[in-house]
């Protein structure tokens, strides 16, 4: 059996071998995008785990002093700023022999001296020195390698100094060991989104190459069932129709596979520039395992011998079951009613309060995609028959007539797509509105504003003389407005700030009026005051730009008046239009502040650039299911001409034109795959517009989803239409009156 199973997929005539090399086809577009998906993956999954030498923690040299038995080595990590671009930056001094090295490095760099990754080693020697080398002290001893990097495109930077100089900084540590590298990721909580972004992925690349390889398999199913009943009333038991299918299904998807992985080859140095988390991985971390290769390689066929064996049911319970065919009972309008339900959980109930319940939000999640699929077929149904009632054109009617006939076969062939589109629709809609909300911090006025932080635990700032000739320097550049915000001492705050029966009073800042006036947007003196007392200092450390907003102002009327006199800078707010200066009063400030300095855009950039990457992510996704959508498309209407060679070949002897044929075959693939596009995005921005409002942004309103999005669903689209079109050239040749032959 397994012979004639070859014999018959083999060498059955041009109808066998158009059908295997559509499989073929199929199979193989489907097993290229998931390995891709899967390199990706294991490229995340590698740079997640390397050792983490920023992770590494020890000792604060409290009170330290050089102790001639010392060991280890004084580290100080923090991160800089330069164009948009963080930079890694760990100032080191060696205390003995024993210090612990930097994976990437064969030793430490020795006082005045300092070793580049290569990405920053190109932008020392292309950026003004005065806006960034003249930040890092020393000469270049060489570059740092790639165990200690996540990408070719990462900006570190690891400067030698004394011990002394080390101590001095703001959050120095004593290490011993770089102990962290078995315990500790190398990417920051982000890695929790990245995650997210996959498992998005997963749901909405998997569900669709499943569809893909089901249809491939089960093309020209009706003949074949019409060949298996024939075999088995000559004697063939079930079991032999059962070998006979899996062959003939199993062949074509293992031979996709192989194809598949070819084409994966092909296109793998494509894959390993694609920006996933922002930056490039290193080449050779993006392919798949070899229990990866082998599970798609023998997935692949499986899956096809399940989906023949499944279209084959009726021939498996009699012979004459093909020849007993029934109309299927049309979908019911209850199919509806679960999308309904979960679209109206996430209107009313899911945000009570303003605070999302999260219980109620799985529950509501979870049967609008339940019902995505569910309402896909009945909506089919109305749409064909809406057509059909409405149309005039011959072959518009002949269309919306068969996917009235059978709406649950027109929807399963983009079926996969739905869950893909509205994960992405749903994700393209809250992103862009969070990222506008962070850059529209009060009005978009502070934008440029860069802030910048003395004070520390222990340490309230820099003392007033080293204050006033930071700010003489400050204010000697041209184009530069300077806030200073001066901490008030701790006996002085009951003072100005009462006390709370809560708890204690949060520490209060000055700030002079006349320099508060150039900012008007955090408020304004009380009339005849010269300073006054205020959390001012809140503004400049925040980390989320949508909370700013609910600081503001941050004087008024009610400011309890203050002195500045002999107080320390805590804190300064510099506004500049010049992104030269800006990174010239970066480089100045790196010497007296615990952070790097940052404009409120830049923070509002850090913060957004994490759920653009998980949007991009995720959008990606949306782009590669739809090309596996569009294959699956392409299958399935392959797999229609022919099945419908006979009643197509005799509508054009009668005289029907090849046009209207290719219009009828066009419009039974396009319309399920606009349906469901549309569905799909509506029920997205359903869901996602009730927690736009529930977020209570004060800056941001509704925003449109990115040019990404749309260049995802729309080049999506595009190529699933322009994929349709490439099986009418086969609707020509197969309906050709010289072959109106049938069986």
């Amino acid at each position: 059996m397994i012979r004639l199973g070859l014999r018959l997929s083999l060498s059955s005539g041009r109808e066998a071998a158009a059908r295997l090399a559509l499989i073929v086809v199929g199979v193989a577009a489907g097993v290229a995008v998931l390995l891709a998906t899967l390199s990706l993956f294991n490229a995340f999954q590698a740079t997640d785990g390397r050792p983490c030498w920023e992770c590494t923690s020890g000792s604060a040299p409290s009170g330290w002093a050089l102790d001639a038995t010392a060991d280890g080595a004084l580290w100080n990590y923090h991160e800089d700023f330069y164009a948009g671009r963080t930079i890694k930056r760990l100032d080191a001094a060696a205390l003995g022999t024993r210090a612990p090295v930097v994976p990437g490095l064969s030793r430490m760099p020795g006082p005045g001296q300092y070793y580049a990754s290569p990405a920053l080693a190109g932008l020392l020697d292309s950026a003004p020195p005065e806006e960034l080398a003249a930040r890092f002290p020393g000469t270049r001893a060489g570059l740092i390698g790639d165990a200690a990097l996540s990408g070719p495109d990462e900006l570190v930077i690891v400067v030698g100094r004394t011990p002394d100089q080390v101590a001095a900084l703001p959050g120095a540590r004593q290490v011993d060991t770089v102990s962290a590298v078995s315990t500790m990721p190398a990417v920051d909580d982000s890695a929790d989104v990245y995650r997210f972004g996959f498992g998005v992925a997963a749901v909405g690349l998997i569900v669709p190459l499943l569809v893909l390889v089901g249809t491939a398999t089960r093309l020209a199913a009706a003949r074949r069932e019409t060949r298996f009943a024939a075999i088995r009333l000559v004697g063939a038991t079930t079991r032999q129709i059962n070998v006979l299918a899996t062959v003939d299904a199993a062949l074509g998807a293992l031979a996709g596979a192989l194809a598949g992985l070819a084409v994966f080859q092909l296109v793998r140095p494509a894959v390993a520039g694609v920006r996933i988390t922002g930056a490039r991985f290193f080449p050779e971390l993006v392919a798949p395992h070899a229990w990866q290769y082998a599970a798609v390689l023998g997935g692949a066929p499986v899956v096809a011998a399940c989906a023949a064996l499944w279209s084959l049911r009726r021939v498996r319970i009699s012979p004459l079951g093909v020849a007993r065919k029934t109309a299927a009972s049309p979908p019911r309008a209850w199919r509806v009613v679960p999308l309904l339900a979960g679209l109206g959980m996430f209107l009313g109930p899911v945000y009570r309060n303003g605070k999302p319940d999260n219980l109620l939000a799985v529950v509501a999640l979870a049967l609008v995609m339940v019902g995505l699929m569910l309402a896909g077929p009945w909506l089919t149904m109305v749409a064909a028959r809406l057509t059909a009632r409405l149309t005039r054109g011959g072959a518009t009617l002949l269309a919306a007539r068969r996917l009235a006939a059978d709406p649950k076969a027109a929807f399963r062939s983009v079926s996969g797509l739905v869950l893909a589109v509205f994960i992405g629709t749903t994700i393209a809609a809250l992103v862009p509105t969070v990222v506008a909300g962070q850059q529209k911090v009060a009005g978009g006025t502070l934008n440029d504003v860069l802030g910048a932080r003395f004070d520390r635990p222990g340490v309230s700032g820099l003392s007033p003389r080293a204050g006033t000739e930071l700010l003489d320097r400050l204010r000697a550049r041209p184009g530069v407005d300077v806030l200073p915000i001066y901490a008030l001492p701790i006996e002085a705050r009951a003072e100005h700030v009462p006390p709370r029966p809560d708890g204690p009073p949060p520490a209060p800042y000055v700030v002079e009026c006349s320099n508060l006036a150039r900012f008007p947007v955090l408020g304004r003196c009380p009339d005849g005051a010269r300073a006054v007392a205020g959390n001012f200092a809140r503004i400049v450390g925040a980390d989320n730009p949508l909370t700013v907003d609910r600081l503001l102002p941050l004087a008024g009327p009610a400011s309890p008046p203050a002195s500045a006199d002999g107080l320390d800078l805590a804190a300064v707010m510099i506004t500049t239009r010049d992104p030269a200066t800006l990174e010239r009063l970066r480089t100045l400030l790196a010497g007296y502040t615990v952070e790097a300095p940052m404009t409120f855009a830049e923070v509002a950039e850090v913060r957004a650039d994490l759920y653009t990457r998980a949007e991009n992510v995720a959008l990606a996704m949306v782009g590669l299911t739809l090309v596996a959508g569009a294959c699956g498309l392409m299958v399935a209407a392959g797999g229609g001409l022919v099945e419908r060679r006979q009643p197509f070949t005799l509508l054009r002897l009668a005289g029907t034109p090849t046009r209207t044929l290719a219009a009828v075959v066009l419009l039974e693939s396009a319309l399920p795959l606009v349906l469901a596009a549309a569905l799909a995005a509506g029920a997205g921005f359903g869901v996602a517009e009730p927690l736009i409002d529930a977020l209570a942004m004060k800056s941001a309103s509704i925003a449109m989803p990115g040019h990404v999005y749309f260049a995802s669903l729309g080049a999506g689209l595009a190529a699933s239409l322009l994929v349709i079109l490439t099986t009418l050239p086969l609707l020509r040749r197969m309906t050709t009156p010289d072959n109106a032959r049938f069986e």
